[in-house]
């Protein structure tokens, strides 16, 4: 079974994200782990927005890189440009791919406007993760 980490900032919004659809779409096909090189807490918005797609990230922890440096990760796949420039060395032969989505929990504005841009930025993820599953995995 192949093993993924995607890697955020701060483990709260788009690697959570990622983490609820690649498990979606490749039940059974990998082990999927998401860590950030920092660690802030899952953000309730992330949750939520993402039980309106009737995926339950709500016992999703908020991990940090340095707990998976023994794991070997076939892929490894940074959602934005900071953790891009910030992730350690991993000793394995990972393949590594990278997307820098926008981080919906920077959004200011009212409510309405603060939640659409997190669905906004969760279909972005989805599309990408669906891709990502039919690319690297047989059907």
């Amino acid at each position: 079974m192949k093993r993924i980490l995607v890697l955020c900032t701060g483990n709260s919004c788009r690697s959570q994200i990622a983490e609820g659809y690649l498990r979606h779409f490749a039940p059974g096909k990998a082990e999927i782990y998401s860590a950030g090189v920092e660690t802030h807490g899952v953000n309730p918005k992330a949750i939520a927005i993402m039980k309106e797609d009737e995926i339950d990230i709500s016992r999703h922890t908020s991990n940090n890189i340095l707990e998976y440096t023994d794991i070997n990760f076939d892929y490894v796949i940074t959602v934005c440009d900071n953790a891009k420039e910030r992730c350690p060395f991993f000793s394995s032969n990972a393949k590594k791919y990278h997307y820098n989505f926008p981080d919906p929990a920077k959004a200011t504005g009212t409510e309405e406007e603060i939640m659409a841009e997190f669905r906004r930025v969760r279909e972005m993820i989805k599309d990408y993760c669906r891709k990502f599953v039919e690319e690297n995995f047989d059907a």
